[in-house]
């Protein structure tokens, strides 16, 4: 009855750290997909010509952390802007010929950088400031400081749940053991006198915790397995307006992960609880 208690428990604390270990993934997943969006955009001194252009372009794709250093020319500046601003009609776009011989943004070539973490743009925009050639380095310091505010907010929120999850089931656990060895003080008193070793009277006690983990753990994963896809298409269909700009991971994606880390966590907090249990209740 103990062990089924413990079980439970278990499946319960491996249910929420699923739970909350597929929402943070799936928030840190967005964040990054945000962070891809947010570029440092790099303009160039007044005359620089295409080789300094080019130069520029070579030093900060060899910088760590680029990811993407792409090249907007004054034409296509222009032309982006003239499509936001005048519009994608006809009459708009013969407003917009009318500028052709006379570009508003003809200084305007620049470079779009993007790095892979965001806390790292600081330093880049530091580093680009100090090339020869470079006129003006321009960042979004709001959407920086709060996609850096708000991956370490979730890493902090994360290491305490798991931990608090960790020290639940660890405790179960070593309950669980512990009252097992009380019940069996008779049978292990016989069979040290038949000369068990200690190995042979703790290794009972080891594979309870380790089984007690494992059972305690699949349980919740298939269950999460099964609820997972539901949960996203129901979250989707109810907010519509959410699927032009949130994306969720792929079911799979989120398994690859959470199924093994799930099933080494629940068999490791069943041998450790046992451990220290055996160590503290059971002298052989």
């Amino acid at each position: 009855m103990f062990s089924v208690a413990s079980i439970a428990t278990m499946s319960a604390c491996i249910f929420l750290f699923g739970l909350f270990f597929s929402l943070v993934i799936n928030f840190r997943y967005i964040v990054k997909n945000a962070e891809e969006g947010v570029a440092v955009t790099v303009l160039f001194d007044e005359g620089a010509d295409q080789a300094t252009i080019n130069a520029i372009g070579e030093k900060i794709k060899a910088y760590k952390g680029v990811t993407d250093c792409r090249y907007i020319s004054a034409e296509a500046a222009w032309d982006e802007f003239s499509k936001d601003y005048f519009g994608t009609s006809e009459e708009a776009q013969k407003l917009a010929e009318g500028f052709e011989n006379d570009n508003p943004l003809a200084t305007s070539s620049s470079y779009a950088v993007y790095v892979d973490k965001i806390e790292k743009q600081d330093d880049l925009v530091k580093y680009i400031q100090g090339l020869d050639g470079v006129r003006e380095v321009n960042q979004l310091k709001g959407a920086t400081q709060t996609l850096t505010t708000f991956n370490k907010l979730i890493s902090y929120i994360s290491v305490a749940i798991i931990l608090i999850l960790l020290c639940v089931a660890v405790f179960l656990i070593s309950n669980t053991v512990a009252i097992g060895i009380s019940i069996r003080k008779e049978e292990i008193g016989i069979m040290k006198l038949i000369g068990a070793t200690n190995f042979f009277v703790r290794a009972p006690f080891l594979i309870e915790g380790i089984i007690i983990g494992f059972i305690g753990s699949a349980i919740p994963l298939a269950l999460l397995f099964v609820l997972y896809d539901k949960v996203v298409k129901y979250i989707l269909s109810k907010f519509s307006m959410l699927s032009n700009v949130v994306q969720f991971m792929n079911i799979y994606q989120v398994f690859e992960v959470l199924v093994p880390v799930g099933l080494v966590l629940g068999m490791g907090i069943g041998l450790f609880g046992s451990i220290i249990t055996i160590r503290k209740h059971l002298k052989v």
